[in-house]
């Protein structure tokens, strides 16, 4: 989970590195923000290039489409997933049940040690040789795009699971002690007060993580996906274009992560004024 700049740990500064886009900030609206410069830069090189140019740009935007499509699903589909698993493992990392608490730290631990490609390659790979070992080889079938899915949904889940423990820890201790001193179960307590105040302060990780999972969505055209890269470099392949075809495909993630940065402030920011008002 990445730290605010201002946080410390044993009373030493905690510099935040993230992978991913940065979230602007609510007095970064003016005109020549970094955010505005880079978005409607990029959006402006994407429709000008076409036009002046229409072979091979216009070609390559109606090339792409699907690309863009398979994409999204793929990565939408992970997060979804990723935020069960990492509700569940994060829940898991604070219980008071040591086997639980095991069982979800050795997962976070051991899936985090391992890069996103090679899971990606287990998954699709080595996984279908275990499954047709079982009588569930016959029935269960994994293609490219539910492997990604799979693979994407088992590793940012890990990632998850710690901005979850994180959250929940961050909640003063006060909060659950007065909703069971007011009657509630540890179970109710945790989804009727803690969880709801957790979704305001893990917001902007979760956010990040989402656009971090988008760009490594690229790794699943090794496996088989028509993802926006595949896409790309099918088009490449074929005409020889390559700088043609991967300036279009960079220019297109980068308006689709910066898109999605906004629309994670604009979300922060709804949550902190719906907040300031309870």
């Amino acid at each position: 989970m990445a730290r605010s700049p201002k946080a410390e740990r044993n009373g030493q500064p905690v510099i935040t590195v993230t992978d991913g886009t940065l979230i602007p900030q609510k007095g970064d609206r003016g005109v020549l923000s970094a955010w505005n410069i880079s978005f409607f830069g990029a959006l402006i090189i994407l429709v000008t290039l076409p036009l002046l140019k229409p072979d091979p740009y216009l070609r390559i935007l109606n090339f792409i489409p699907d690309g863009i499509i398979a994409t999204f699903s793929v990565t939408v589909s992970a997060i979804l997933g990723a935020l069960v698993v990492g509700l569940i493992a994060g829940l898991g990392r604070i219980s008071r049940n040591k086997a639980v608490n095991l069982i979800a730290t050795v997962y976070v631990e051991v899936i985090r040690g391992i890069p996103l490609l090679v899971q990606l390659f287990y998954i699709y790979f080595a996984l279908p040789q275990l499954i047709n070992l079982t009588p569930l080889g016959s029935v269960i079938k994994l293609d490219g795009p539910s492997s990604a899915i799979i693979a994407m949904t088992i590793c940012y889940g890990a990632y998850m699971a710690e901005i979850f423990r994180a959250g929940i820890q961050s909640i003063p201790k006060g909060q659950m002690e007065a909703a069971l001193a007011l009657g509630l179960s540890r179970a109710q307590a945790m989804r009727k007060v803690i969880l709801p105040q957790t979704v305001k302060v893990i917001l902007p990780p979760i956010g990040n993580e989402f656009i971090a999972l988008l760009k490594d969505s690229s790794l699943v055209s090794i496996i088989a996906v028509s993802d926006l890269l595949r896409r790309g470099r099918e088009f490449a392949s074929t005409s020889f274009m390559y700088f043609e075809s991967y300036t279009v495909i960079a220019l297109v993630y980068l308006v689709m992560t910066l898109f999605l940065s906004r629309l994670v402030a604009l979300m922060e920011e709804k949550l902190r004024h719906h907040g300031s008002h309870n």
